[in-house]
């Protein structure tokens, strides 16, 4: 997985109206003026919009963040104008694909937690699930920037601990994120890491889960376990066999 090459907007949504720069950009590529007003999206409008979210996706997961909007425009079949009409900034759609990630692993957890009642079960499967769907792929920068240190002071990590003397990985912030409050104010970063630290929780407790393992851990065995290969049958199946790798990995063995 690649994570590079932008920075985060505090923006998480695109006015309907979209700014100067979209409103340039469609014009630039023969696209009808923006108004700025509200109203519902025509169906071609929408049409363009699923496929420009979608290809969002594919360059992304495949190119990781760094990827141009030259690369999305391509891949959806439309114009680079077109993108910027619904996304007056790179940071904008990239904001909008990893917060709906995100939104979708944290729902993933939770189904996880509400329909296994087996701790290890419940956690097995969520990574499971998660691999399966690629969203390790397009997770963002806040939740899986790591550094290995000794602190266990990191309050944004719920219930973290470790073997004494053995480093632990933990979040922290991009610079540029930091300064602009993207990391500390995203709620579904927040939300995510909250559902997995319960997750975690659950299976150290019953014994199941080495007991240096951490949220974050959890975290990068789904980006690590989706790799983006051309062929979609040797994808799932290296996926599959490197979580089943990672999944030993994890448990708790008899001393």
């Amino acid at each position: 997985m690649h994570i590079q090459g932008t920075h985060w907007s505090t923006a998480s949504a695109v006015a309907p109206g979209g700014g100067a720069m979209g409103a340039a950009a469609g014009n630039a590529h023969g696209d009808e003026p923006r108004t700025g007003r509200t109203a519902p999206l025509r169906v071609d409008a929408q049409r363009n919009l699923e496929h420009v979210l979608r290809a969002a996706r594919e360059v992304f997961g495949e190119l990781g963040y760094g990827a141009p909007m030259e690369d999305v425009a391509r891949r959806a079949r439309v114009g680079v104008g077109t993108v910027y009409r619904r996304f007056p900034s790179k940071d904008v759609l990239v904001r909008r694909i990893a917060e709906e990630e995100t939104s979708r692993l944290a729902d993933q957890a939770r189904a996880a937690l509400g329909q296994e009642d087996e701790p290890w079960s419940a956690l097995s499967r969520f990574l499971r699930t998660s691999v399966a769907s690629g969203a390790g792929r397009l997770l963002p920068p806040q939740v899986l920037r790591v550094s290995v240190t000794e602190d266990r002071a990191d309050p944004r990590v719920p219930q973290q601990r470790a073997q004494p003397g053995s480093g632990e990985l933990r979040l922290v912030a991009d610079g540029a994120a930091s300064k602009s409050g993207a990391v500390e104010d995203d709620a579904g970063a927040a939300a995510l890491l909250e559902v997995v630290g319960r997750l975690v929780e659950r299976a150290r407790a019953a014994g199941e889960l080495r007991p240096d393992v951490s949220v974050s851990d959890v975290l990068l065995v789904i980006a690590t376990a989706a790799p983006s290969l051309p062929d979609a049958a040797q994808q799932a199946a290296a996926s599959a066999r490197l979580l089943d790798i990672l999944l030993e990995g994890l448990r708790s063995r008899p001393a």
